[in-house]
């Protein structure tokens, strides 16, 4: 049936998968995506939205690198919201709350529009070694297909478990079987398992709900969009959110099937997402607490289906629907389909490479929830990375792997094969170091020439890069070089609350003050001048602002990446042996041998590991 052998299989058809795909695609390999449903690729499992806190910041990464995260949500979008604005620019995190149906249908299309793709809809049941390497899967009905490599995307469908109250029946979805034979396929070549928990709140019919009730969260008014790329516009209509509130009569109500609760009783024995818990558990959790937020979202422009976010719970659906009916808003409500929590197989990530790639097994990758992560955009970034690598190992060519300095998705993958993970793991703004080098603005000017440099960007993205880059320069060098007169100033900053000036100042210096933003800079003759005659673009002129006001923010934090990187020349060789040292601790070695880490930097990540095991290290390395 495959005569040929492939480049490059893929396994589900995921966010992870469906990045993985094309990125192995795109850059010449010969690559096959496997899934059980090909109408459900890129399926928001979950809620309707991409982006938020820190995952915005991936998103737009995702985008730089040539992945199709951004377009699609872009395409999709129903409302888009910038987070964080009353926060520094390192806080910014853009949001789409999206159609799912829309969702899942463009990227098919752009799926299907991608050369050297191929699509096969069956589940696959087992991998196919050859000594130490991959060469292929097995499907349940038998069908072998060969490969050089495999990247494995099976989110929460490994042995996946659905539990509602006290029933419970196999499946990684709703409407979807778990998937049999691939863990234990796995684990019969030496890989250690284990599982995670994660849930999904009811969705119910917006007619009978009472919006009068609650309130609306339309979105921005004048709202961006996630790709830099111009294959997309911003949104001109929007669709509203709206918020809702728990209470007391809630909590009363639902506390009456605690009983019959999996996450109680003992059925789940798995660890859920610490920053995602379940309604039930908030209860339990912060009992003193009387009400919780609930965010209705619409589901589509067309569909009345809404998800209630801030609601998932595995409780009895007879539970769910007599609580969600006493919130403001709910009387009446009707249900589409109750809430429910998975269980499913991961793989602990120290068993990885920093590429993605297995350390057991040559030319196997893992990414996405099989790696113990939570989230849309952290599946996709690592499925961009695996196919990245893939490619990259089938050429005989070097990884792939951004550094914690260079990228949101370079400290997630970081953290995952350093620290490991032992709860769902989820990305957040305070998980990286130079978070105000790792802007959601700056996302294009970070990595899209590493995009261009391995063919996941053409010269017309580079292009786009190049004039924003070029264009913020300009404007910034403008506002080093030119004077402002006072009398061609003071009404502004008196309107401003701020100092007057009593001679000539360069217009830097003025900007540099927290409260003057180019709302004030553009009243003036020779800024507005200077940008209509340059054509200079918004990204451009946030861009300059943003490197103006956190100059000294960001000249620090580029002095720390500098010690970073010394660290990250101080390589530990492959068949370095911990085991000779015997000024190493037991927990030390064993955490050593494990992570195998390829710095000194990293080493110094591994929990547990401290500054004086470093410097045994390095003695023994002869630094």
């Amino acid at each position: 049936m495959f005569s040929s052998k492939y480049d490059v299989i893929v396994v589900g058809g995921g966010h992870a998968g469906a990045e993985a795909a094309a990125a192995a695609a795109n850059m010449g390999s010969k690559t096959i995506l496997i899934t059980m449903n090909l109408q459900a690729i890129g399926q928001m499992s979950c809620n309707p939205a991409m982006g938020g806190i820190a995952k915005g910041q991936i998103i737009r990464e995702i985008d730089a690198l040539g992945g199709y995260s951004g377009i699609v949500s872009d395409k999709s979008a129903i409302q888009f919201k910038m987070l964080n604005k009353s926060k520094g620019p390192a806080m910014w995190s853009p949001r789409v709350q999206s159609d799912r149906m829309l969702f899942s249908q463009y990227w098919r299309e752009m799926l299907e529009g991608t050369p050297n793709l191929d699509f096969y809809q069956e589940m696959v049941s087992n991998i196919i070694f050859e000594g130490d390497s991959v060469c292929g899967v097995v499907t349940s009905l038998g069908v072998k297909v060969y490969s050089k490599s495999v990247i494995l995307t099976n989110g929460t469908f490994l042995n996946g478990l659905i539990h509602i109250g006290e029933k419970n029946f196999g499946g990684g979805r709703a409407g979807d079987p778990s998937v049999k034979g691939i863990t234990k396929a796995l684990i019969e070549k030496g890989f250690i398992s284990g599982r995670m928990k994660t849930g999904t709140p009811p969705r119910v019919d917006s007619r009978s709900l009472n919006f009068s009730k609650m309130i609306e969260q339309p979105g921005d008014a004048f709202p961006e969009k996630f790709s830099f790329s111009n294959e997309t516009k911003p949104l001109k209509v929007q669709k509203s959110c709206f918020m809702a509130y728990t209470n007391e009569k809630v909590h009363n109500s639902l506390k009456q099937g605690f009983d019959k609760s999996p996450m109680f009783n003992g059925s789940i024995k798995s660890v859920g997402p610490r920053y995602c818990p379940s309604i039930e558990d908030k209860i339990n959790r912060f009992s003193e607490k009387n009400s919780h937020q609930l965010f209705v979202e619409p589901e589509g422009w067309s569909t009345i289906e809404c998800y209630v976010n801030g609601f998932s719970t595995s409780l009895p659906e007879d539970i769910q629907y007599l609580a969600l009916s006493k919130v403001k808003g709910f009387e009446n409500v009707k249900f589409f389909r109750p809430g429910y929590a998975v269980e499913y197989d991961y793989f602990p990530p120290t068993q990885l490479k920093l590429s993605l790639e297995t350390k057991i097994v040559n030319g196997l990758f893992f990414a996405g929830q099989i790696n113990g992560t939570t989230g849309y955009e952290e599946a996709g970034a690592q499925g961009l990375m695996a196919g990245i690598n893939a490619n990259r190992l089938i050429n005989n060519k070097k990884p792939v792997v951004l550094s914690r300095a260079e990228a949101y998705i370079g400290v997630l993958i970081d953290d995952l094969i350093t620290k490991g993970t032992d709860e769902p793991y989820r990305m957040f703004t305070s998980r990286a170091e130079y978070r105000t080098l790792l802007r959601q603005d700056n996302a294009d000017l970070r990595l899209t020439p590493l995009a261009n440099k391995i063919g996941l960007a053409n010269k017309q993205r580079m292009g786009l890069v190049n004039k924003k880059k070029i264009q913020t320069k300009s404007l910034i060098d403008f506002y080093k070089k030119t004077s402002v007169k006072p009398d061609e100033i003071n009404n502004i900053l008196v309107n401003k609350k701020t100092p007057i000036i009593k001679q000539s100042e360069k217009l830097f210096k003025i900007y540099s003050r927290p409260n003057i933003l180019f709302k004030e800079m553009s009243l003036i003759n020779k800024v507005k001048a200077f940008i209509e005659k340059n054509t200079i673009e918004e990204n451009a002129i946030e861009q300059a602002e943003v490197s103006i006001k956190y100059s000294g923010y960001i000249k620090k934090e580029l002095n720390n990446v500098k010690k970073l990187k010394k660290l990250e020349r101080l390589a530990i060789p492959n068949a370095f042996n911990y085991d000779i040292l015997p000024s190493l601790s037991s927990e030390a070695k064993e955490k050593l041998n494990r992570v195998r880490p390829k710095s000194i930097s990293q080493a110094s990540r591994i929990s547990g590991i401290k500054p004086s095991d470093l410097s045994v290290i390095l003695v023994e390395l002869g630094r």
